[in-house]
């Protein structure tokens, strides 16, 4: 899978050499969140409203907001999620802040989009084992959501309409201003002194090759243990743990995963696909042994932490 990096990565390597720290940020491999209006409030508030309601799963007792709580940074800080009737879940909850900046969705990157998403949680048996026909049907027989469909579209209720208004509202769920972006946009006292030598180690390690971008990550595929074999007993290995090798059947996909945005990361434990680790210092410190080649020193590990912690923005004034 290095193909994926390939592509992106030079240019950054280049600009990581060069880029002193300084007022001017304009040239640096991370982009700060754009901050942008609501394109429409009612469809947002409506797709709100869908997110926040447990009709879409089977039995009720879920919501989009169960495992990706706005007020848990978009996630549920669970090792695992704890999907329908209490059942297990495979994998650890990605955050649903800024997701619609990533190229893909899910770890194993199987969703194009986030209607993609949607329909994929819909169906899934661990989720909410359900079906567009009687979600609809619950639908029309809600008052206060069937009236707020009614303020948007004429006619039925339909599949489309419902997945239009909740990709709205997640694509609403941006953190913009986090002190690293206003740091990118000139303002030098944003971070501390700390929070910029993180960042210069950020760079000079090299974890900047699979963290870039605006969000930090979410844009390339990489496989876990490019130095080292993270997966070193076969009979431990988990369905999950293949990660874009359940979507393609390549060999070459086992255990290669979207890399994670790294928006809100302090706020977000626990870490990697099965939740396996607890604190940033130990995730910083196996990135370094099994990604990048070499071990992060102990004195760079805190520097990292507090440049990670100056990537936590602002949710939409509607939910703060």
């Amino acid at each position: 899978m290095l193909q994926y990096k390939a592509k992106l990565i030079a240019p950054f390597l280049f600009i990581t050499l060069l880029s002193p720290i300084g007022h001017t940020q304009q040239n640096q491999p991370i982009r700060p969140i754009p901050v942008t209006e609501k394109s429409d409030p009612e469809m947002v508030s409506f797709g709100r409203q869908l997110y926040m309601s447990a009709l879409f799963s089977k039995n009720t007792s879920l919501s989009c907001n169960s495992c990706h709580s706005v007020k848990r940074s978009g996630t549920d800080n669970l090792p695992k999620h704890i999907g329908l009737s209490g059942s297990l879940g495979a994998v650890n909850t990605p955050t649903v802040f800024n997701s619609s900046l990533n190229f893909r969705q899910f770890w194993d990157g199987r969703a194009k989009t986030l209607e993609d998403v949607i329909n994929d949680h819909l169906r899934d048996p661990q989720v909410f084992a359900n079906n567009w026909p009687t979600v609809i049907e619950r639908i029309k027989q809600d008052k206060a959501l069937h009236q707020s469909y009614k303020k948007l579209y004429k006619g039925e209720v339909t599949a489309d309409n419902l997945t239009e208004a909740l990709v709205a509202y997640i694509k609403n769920l941006l953190t913009p201003d986090a002190p690293f972006d206003r740091y990118l946009k000139g303002d030098n006292n944003a971070l501390s002194d700390d929070a910029k030598k993180g960042y210069q180690l950020f760079k000079s390690y090299g974890c900047i090759t699979c963290h870039q971008g605006v969000n930090v990550g979410g844009n390339i595929f990489e496989k876990l243990g490019i130095y080292k074999d993270f997966f070193v007993e076969p009979r431990k290995i988990k369905k999950a743990d293949l990660g874009y090798f359940n979507v393609t059947g390549k060999e070459e996909d086992k255990f290669v995963f979207k890399v994670p945005s790294l928006r809100n990361v302090a706020l977000s434990a626990p870490y990697f696909h099965d939740g396996s680790v607890n604190t940033l210092e130990d995730a910083i410190q196996l990135m370094g042994i099994y990604q990048i080649g070499q071990p992060i020193q102990v004195y760079d590990i805190p520097l990292i932490v507090k440049f990670l912690e100056s990537l936590t923005g602002k949710l939409p004034e509607s939910e703060r």
